[in-house]
C-alpha cells in the first residue's frame, strides 16, 4: 500500500510543480482511475468454489506459506486452514434477512452476488498449542476440544451421542452478597441450616437429573454434595470452563446455555455431539467433544518440540487463514507477481485514450503508477529491469490487440473487451517471465481491490491539504 501510495503522489508531483493542475482536477482523475481499475480487476479475476476446487486453494494458501517456517510442511498446513475455516463459516444473519425481503422484491440475485459468510475465527477456532509430539500429529477437530478433568473420579470417561447440558449457574449453595452475622443459640438450629443448605443443592440437581443429561458442563463451580448426586445419576460434570469455551460447545452441539435450573429444557440439551471422551495429553487430561454433526466451531490442536516452535506455526497457520477467510467472503482470485497490476495498467491506458480535457494525463499517470509493483519485483530479482517490463507490457498489450483483431459487430465488442485476461507476470525468484496460471501464484482479489482503495484514497487525502499550520512554538 505504501509502495503503490508514494508512486501515485510521485505521479501527482509534476502537474502541481510545472502544469498548475489544481489538487481537485488530480483527485477526481484519481477517483476515476480507481473505479475503472476496480472494474478491470473484476474481469480478469477468476471464481473459484472454495469447497470444491481444492487445487486453487492449495495453490492460493500455498502462495501464502511457502516462505514461511511451516512452509515444509505446507500439504498438512493447507489442509488444516481450509478445514477449519470451512467449519466455522455460516451465512451471517443480517444476509439471510437481506436475501428474503430482496428475493420479495426480485433483486435476490444482486444481494447473493454481494452477501459475504460469517467467519469469526477468533471466536470459534480455538488454537490449543500442547507442547511435544510432532507436526504429523495436528489436527483440526469436528468439535472442541478443552483442558479440564471431569469433577469426580467415579464419572464416566467416554460416552458416544451424549446429551450435554450447559449452564452459567453455581451447583452450591450460594453465599449472601453482603456480610451478615448469624447468632445461634441452639443446635437444632444449626442442623437446620445445614438442611436448608443440602435441601437446595438437591433440589438443583433433580432439576437437572429430570432432563437426562449424560454431561453437564458449568461455569460456576460445582459442589461436592453435587458431585455426590451427579456421579449416582450416572452424569458426567465439569466446573469453572471459561466463558469462550461454553459458547463454542453450544455452537458445536446445538446446545443452549442455560442460567437457571429450574428453566431447563429438552429443546436446551445439545445433540448433535457424536462422541465424548478424556485423552491425556502429556501431564494433562483433555475433555474432547468430537464428530459433531454439523459443527459451526472448532478447536485446532498443535504439537510440535517447543513453545517457540508452536507459536511460529500458529502466527503461520493464522495467515493461512485470513486468507481462505477471504476468498469465502469473495471467492475470487486474481494472478499475483506483478500480474495483475500490469493489467490494470495497460487497461487504464487504453481506457485513458478516451478521455477528454485536463483530466486524461492524471489518469494516464495512475496507470504508470501500478508498474511500480513488477518493476520492484524484477529489481529484487537483479535482472534488467527495462527489458523485463517492457516484454510484460507488451504481453498484457497483446491479450488486447488479440481481441481488437477478432471484434465482429458492435454488439460483440463491450463483451470482446470484458473477456481480456492476461495472466503473465514476474517470477519473484528469477526475474523472468511466467504465465501464472501455470506457476500457480494466485491472490484474493478482496486484498488486491482493497491495497489499490487505500493507496489512492491516501494519495488523495494527503493531496486535499493546502497547507500544515504548526501549533508549536519557536524556542528561544
Amino acid at each position: 500500500v505504501i509502495v503503490l501510495a508514494a508512486e501515485v503522489l510521485g505521479q501527482a508531483e509534476p502537474f502541481l510543480r510545472q502544469d498548475n493542475v489544481h489538487p481537485t482536477v488530480l483527485v477526481s482523475a484519481y477517483t476515476k482511475a480507481l473505479a475503472a481499475a476496480l472494474e478491470i480487476m473484476e474481469q480478469q479475476a477468476i471464481t473459484v468454489n472454495v469447497e470444491k476446487d481444492k487445487e486453487w486453494m492449495n495453490k492460493l494458501v500455498e502462495s501464502s506459506l511457502s516462505t514461511k517456517f511451516s512452509g515444509r510442511w505446507n500439504d498438512k498446513m493447507v489442509e488444516m486452514a481450509l478445514q477449519a475455516v470451512l467449519i466455522v463459516a455460516q451465512p451471517s444473519a443480517s444476509v439471510s434477512s437481506a436475501s428474503a425481503s430482496a428475493g420479495g422484491l426480485g433483486l435476490g440475485d444482486a444481494t447473493a452476488k454481494s452477501s459475504g459468510m460469517e467467519v469469526d475465527l477468533k471466536r470459534y477456532a480455538k488454537t490449543e498449542k500442547i507442547p511435544g509430539g510432532e507436526m504429523d500429529d495436528c489436527e483440526v477437530l469436528r468439535g472442541v476440544m478443552f483442558n479440564k478433568d471431569v469433577v469426580h473420579s467415579s464419572m464416566r470417561r467416554r460416552i458416544e451421542n451424549p446429551r450435554i447440558l450447559l449452564l452459567d449457574t453455581p451447583l452450591e449453595y450460594k453465599k449472601g452478597e453482603s456480610q451478615t452475622n448469624m447468632e445461634i443459640t441452639e443446635e437444632e438450629d444449626w442442623s437446620a441450616l445445614l438442611k436448608l443448605e443440602e435441601e437446595y443443592v438437591a433440589n438443583m440437581c433433580q432439576e437437572i437429573i429430570a432432563a437426562k443429561p449424560d454431561i453437564v458442563i458449568t461455569e460456576k463451580g460445582v459442589s461436592d454434595l453435587a458431585q455426590h448426586y451427579l456421579a449416582k445419576a450416572n452424569i458426567t460434570a465439569f466446573r469453572r470452563l471459561r466463558k469462550t469455551d461454553n459458547n463454542r460447545i453450544a455452537r458445536a452441539t446445538g446446545a443452549t446455555i442455560v442460567s437457571r435450573t429450574d428453566e431447563i429444557q429438552e429443546s436446551d440439551i445439545g445433540l448433535g455431539c457424536g462422541l465424548f471422551e478424556m485423552r491425556k495429553l502429556g501431564n494433562d487430561w483433555f475433555c474432547y467433544l468430537t464428530e459433531c454433526t454439523d459443527p459451526k466451531a472448532c478447536t485446532i490442536v498443535l504439537r510440535g518440540g517447543s513453545k517457540d516452535v508452536l507459536n511460529e506455526i500458529e502466527r503461520n497457520l493464522q495467515d493461512a487463514m485470513q486468507v481462505v477467510r477471504n476468498v469465502v467472503n469473495n471467492p475470487k482470485l486474481v494472478p499475483g507477481g506483478g500480474a495483475i497490476e500490469m493489467a490494470v495498467s495497460v487497461g487504464l491506458k487504453r481506457k485513458g485514450q478516451t478521455i477528454q480535457g485536463i483530466q486524461q494525463e492524471p489518469f494516464l499517470a495512475v496507470a504508470e503508477a501500478m508498474e511500480v509493483i513488477p518493476r520492484t519485483l524484477t529489481q529484487n530479482c537483479g535482472v534488467s529491469v527495462i527489458r523485463t517490463i517492457t516484454q510484460l507490457r507488451a504481453k498484457h498489450a497483446a491479450a488486447y490487440d488479440e481481441v481488437d483483431a477478432k471484434k465482429g459487430t458492435d454488439g460483440e465488442d463491450a463483451a470482446a473487451e470484458a473477456n481480456v485476461r492476461c495472466t503473465w507476470g514476474v517470477n519473484g525468484e528469477t526475474g523472468q517471465l511466467v504465465d501464472m496460471n501455470e506457476y500457480g501464484i494466485w491472490e484474493p482479489l478482496s486484498v488486491k481491490a482493497q491495497t489499490l482503495k487505500t493507496a489512492i484514497e491516501s494519495a488523495c487525502m494527503i493531496l486535499r491539504i493546502d497547507d500544515i499550520v504548526s501549533g508549536s512554538k519557536k524556542r528561544g
